[in-house]
């Protein structure tokens, strides 16, 4: 098999897997509420309880990719330390290790998990995540380039 053809199978790979990931996310937290529990008072409240529940479910899934795309990424980093033996490479490393336990405790399934449930921060309960997600994939695409 030709290099190029090894390298469409790993990008598949990587592509398969993070789509799985995703409708496992999403089926979990359908089925799973992750936002806070309403009070029962008369007032309106704002943002109205779905939407809540749509971002708190968005933040599940992204912060799920990202965990998926740091375990790619710290696999990759770990393979070109055992060719290279680079200092720069144990940084990435460790970059990607600190940014694997900030994605596993940004993910709301282990809050619920740990018995503690979401605050009302609304759609900037997912901004930071989504932030994150962007830079790993932009990371994960020029790591798998060279």
């Amino acid at each position: 098999m030709n290099i190029q053809m090894r390298k469409y199978l790993k990008y598949g790979f990587i592509l398969a897997t993070l789509v799985v990931v995703m409708l496992i996310a999403i089926f979990w937290s359908m089925n799973y509420s992750l936002a806070p529990q309403p009070l029962m008072d008369r007032r309106p409240r704002y943002p109205p309880p779905g939407d809540i529940e749509l971002y708190y479910m968005m933040k599940t899934v992204i912060s799920t990719v990202n965990i998926t795309l740091l375990s790619f990424l710290l696999a990759t980093y770990i393979d070109i330390y055992r060719r290279v033996k680079s200092s720069f490479t144990v940084g990435l490393m460790i970059f990607c290790i600190v940014l694997l336990l900030y994605a596993f405790s940004a993910n709301p399934i282990v809050h619920m998990l740990f018995g503690f449930r979401a605050s009302l921060l609304g759609p900037f309960a997912m901004l930071s995540d989504l932030f994150a997600c962007v830079a790993l994939t932009v990371l994960l695409i020029l790591t798998l380039k060279y």
